[in-house]
């Protein structure tokens, strides 16, 4: 599984960039970088996360950092996965 490509088209499909995310890389920045990444965009993107990967994200395990840029989002993924 290719977690980076799948978070990319979550990432993609809920802020609507009509394919932007191509271009993206580990550290492409994401909260504060992307108008369209607002408070309630990363709910939609976590709702999606947990959709998408089947697991559950508590609210005390998320902050700004998670969404600092695709690769600390990436890597929250893959700690949930273990």
């Amino acid at each position: 599984m290719d977690t980076k490509k799948e978070v990319l088209s979550i990432l993609d499909e809920v802020l609507s960039l009509g394919g932007n995310t191509a271009q993206f890389d580990l550290d492409t920045p994401l909260l504060g970088a992307l108008p369209d990444l607002d408070s309630m965009a990363v709910v939609g993107v976590i709702n999606m996360l947990e959709e998408h990967f089947g697991f559950i994200v508590e609210d005390d395990e998320i902050d700004g950092s998670t969404f600092e840029s695709v690769g600390s989002l990436v890597a929250f993924v893959n700690g949930k996965l273990g």
